[in-house]
């Protein structure tokens, strides 16, 4: 009996060994140092890469600090190196904290090196890194991915991990940059069928006539702004074909291929028309799709026919004519047909552009048409890339109205200047 008392006495006390082991490895959170953005620049010299990390204070707004420290929220290091996964142990040389990619949410590449054929081969190291996560947004800057981060300095949100999680996000809420990531950019390069969006930033404002366009209608560096406010801007996309940056679409032209685009849960949005009524003014609107898009899909003589009917769900915000449509039934069919004919103007002529411009489209349009091959290998045999430019796409708007703004019948201007 005493044997056995002893035995299990042996037993438990190898069971608390092994699971005291298990820590053998841990590592102590203010013993890392964690990656939120990495940017990436093209080098004079060939194989080489300028890899910028933007590193953030993991003390900063904990309960352990209580928000009080006197450190600052954030660190940038830059240096050039053959890629960014090797090059983590060489910022160790002046970053004493191991280097995580573990919250890495988002990879800044300036236009320079993502226009340039070899930019495919930098950035498939992601692909083999088991820290980077699929889900990491893919960020094309105007200027270098190091001026970018340099320049950054938003004056609402200094935590660098809340501020992209929150200006990423509403963007693509509102449509005005592409709902895409890393995967998706893998995914569609290695399909060759359509064309991949990535999101386009920049610190640098330029002088325009911005007033004769649309509130929309812009890319990153036009919207004009006062105030203290550094922050960079976020709107519109850059275009990807086979891997390799080909141009950039506007903010409104996101916003278009968003709807066409049955991947794309997209949130409500506030946008304009011209007023029917009164050419002076715009109205303003807010716009949801209800239901996911329908495609019919034939042959004629060879050239693909593809009808797309876009449903919408609009509700009117404001009346500058006073014009009072929900009250007038007349009105309502007339404001129903001229937003009608505007949408579908604005879709086919996205269409078009892409078809004249990119030789492909940015709307995912190859999931639809892939439907109508009985095998994977027609499919590719049919050569969707290079069938889009020739195709006829006709759009039909379906538009159903919501309400008329909070108050749905006003004055008559007579009566108020009376």
């Amino acid at each position: 009996m005493r044997q056995y008392k002893n035995l299990v006495k042996v037993l438990i006390l190898v069971c608390i060994v092994l699971s005291l082991a298990g820590c053998w490895d841990k590592t102590e959170l203010d013993e890392k140092a964690y990656v939120i953005g990495m940017g990436l620049d093209s080098h004079e010299k060939e194989g080489k890469i300028k890899v910028t990390y933007l590193i953030a204070n993991p003390e900063i707004g904990s309960q352990q600090s209580g928000g009080g420290t006197n450190e600052p929220t954030q660190e940038v290091v830059s240096f050039v190196a053959d890629d960014f996964i090797s090059s983590r142990n060489t910022a160790n040389t002046v970053i004493s904290k191991e280097l995580s990619y573990d919250l890495l949410s988002v990879i800044i590449v300036s236009e320079e090196l993502a226009r340039k054929p070899d930019f495919i081969r930098v950035i498939y190291s992601a692909a083999k890194d088991r820290e980077i996560k699929r889900s990491t947004e893919l960020v094309v800057t105007k200027e270098r991915a190091e001026k970018f981060i340099m320049n950054n300095k938003p004056t609402l949100e200094t935590r660098p991990h809340k501020f992209f999680e929150l200006k990423i996000g509403r963007g693509k809420e509102t449509g005005m940059i592409p709902d895409t990531d890393l995967n998706d950019f893998f995914q569609v390069a290695e399909s060759d069928s359509d064309l991949f969006l990535g999101i386009y930033a920049t610190t640098e404002t330029e002088e325009n006539d911005y007033g004769a366009t649309s509130d929309d209608d812009f890319i990153a560096g036009d919207f004009q702004f006062g105030g203290k406010e550094k922050a960079a801007q976020f709107a519109g996309s850059a275009v990807f074909k086979e891997g390799i940056m080909i141009g950039k679409i506007t903010g409104e032209e996101t916003r278009i291929s968003s709807l066409l685009d049955n991947t794309w849960e997209l949130q409500d949005f506030k946008t304009t028309f011209q007023d029917p009524f009164d050419e002076r003014y715009r109205i303003s609107a807010r716009l949801t799709k209800p239901r996911k898009n329908t495609y019919h899909f034939k042959q004629q003589s060879g050239r693909p026919l593809i009808n797309i009917r876009v449903p919408m769900y609009i509700e009117i915000l404001s009346d500058p004519g006073m014009v009072n449509f929900s009250k007038n039934e007349e009105k309502v069919a007339e404001l129903k047909n001229s937003l009608t004919k505007s949408m579908e103007e604005h879709l086919t002529e996205y269409i078009k552009y892409t078809q004249e411009e990119f030789k492909g489209n940015t709307f995912h349009l190859s999931i639809p048409i892939r439907k109508n091959f009985a095998t994977l290998k027609e499919f590719r045999d049919f050569d969707w890339m290079k069938s889009y430019p020739d195709a006829e796409i006709n759009i039909s708007v379906d538009i159903r109205f919501g309400e008329f703004g909070r108050q749905t019948k006003l004055p008559s201007l007579q009566e108020v200047r009376d």
